[in-house]
């Protein structure tokens, strides 16, 4: 993509995200299901149009990339929702302050995943063995998120940054107006326990990103689709936080659908890197023929059919579990 167009869509996000900092740095709030619905369907749709104008300016395949690609990442994101939850739960954050944390937690993602897109896009074209590398991280992901199961409290443990800054930072017992820091009527400055959270929020995407980019990279190898489809996977994360809420809880089979999901990519790259190979073992350095290339349309099918089994089957779970909850009471 030419420098102009890089130029344009940077400006929007920031745009996008100065319009979201002045509403909730105006008005604190929990949003409504009403508001977060229109939100998300808003978010969704600008998803579909800039996919279509891809599809009008660059033509089919590049468009059905982005879909894929987005379609996985927000897939990715859902799930990620649950911990964001455990995290809020946990610091017992005020339902008012939770869409300011959502928020620099998106901003500070959208930071840290550039990065590791820009480092990713430089490595895949120095050394194309580098898919080997994150087909076999992808299948390693995929196989311990399948024994790890349903998503639950003890899937977030305190890092070692969160760790040293409850001990080395003077922290307040009140959230206070939401500030990140706060100056006590004896003068002394410190700091609340939102910039603990934020820390937790930012450092736990941080995580996510490791299998989230490795995960697109298998999809498409344009940098520019690899942004913006994490740039509209992450745009209304934080409505759809508060529209699905206790929906999350329902989806028990969606750790399993994405770890099918997250192993179908990390074999498809494994096979594209044997295509490009020039590994000195393997094949003798050249390109093994038998490797079947498996198109972007079939890719884009067996993700949406993974996903709606697994969540299909997590709702009717839930159903049958209420009905027995409700016969035995």
């Amino acid at each position: 993509m030419s420098a102009w167009v890089w130029i344009v869509t940077l400006v929007a996000v920031l745009a996008v995200l100065a319009v979201d900092l002045l509403i909730i740095g105006r008005r604190p709030h929990e949003p409504s299901m009403k508001e977060s619905g229109g939100w998300v369907a808003f978010y969704i749709a600008l998803a579909l149009a800039f996919g279509a104008g891809i599809w009008a300016f660059a033509g089919g395949q590049y468009a059905a990339e982005f879909y894929t690609g987005w379609l996985t990442e927000y897939s990715l994101s859902v799930d990620n929702l649950f911990i964001f939850m455990i995290i809020m739960a946990r610091f017992a954050v005020p339902r008012k302050f939770q869409q300011k944390v959502l928020l620099i937690g998106i901003v500070l993602a959208l930071l840290m995943r550039g990065a590791f897109i820009a480092a990713g896009a430089a490595l895949i074209s120095q050394f194309s063995w580098v898919f080997y590398i994150f087909g076999a991280f992808l299948v390693y992901t995929a196989v311990t998120l399948l024994k790890e199961g349903e998503n639950d409290e003890e899937d977030f443990k305190e890092n070692v940054l969160i760790r040293w800054a409850r001990r080395a930072l003077p922290v307040t017992s009140s959230f206070d107006s939401g500030r990140m820091t706060v100056v006590l009527e004896t003068g002394k400055r410190m700091v609340t326990p939102m910039l603990i959270v934020t820390i937790a929020i930012g450092t736990t995407d941080l995580l996510f990103a490791l299998d989230s980019i490795p995960a697109i990279f298998g999809i498409t190898k344009e940098p520019y689709l690899v942004f913006t489809a994490n740039v509209f996977a992450l745009m209304g994360l934080r409505q759809l936080y508060f529209l699905l809420g206790g929906l999350l809880e329902r989806l028990v089979y969606l750790n399993y659908g994405l770890s099918a999901v997250l192993a179908f990519i990390g074999v498809k790259l494994f096979l594209e890197a044997l295509h490009t190979n020039s590994v000195p073992f393997i094949n003798g350095g050249h390109h093994v023929g038998w490797a079947p290339e498996i198109p972007i349309w079939l890719s884009l099918l067996i993700i949406i059919g993974t996903l709606g089994i697994a969540t299909a089957l997590s709702l009717m779970k839930s159903s049958r579990d209420k009905k027995r909850e409700l016969t035995q009471v």
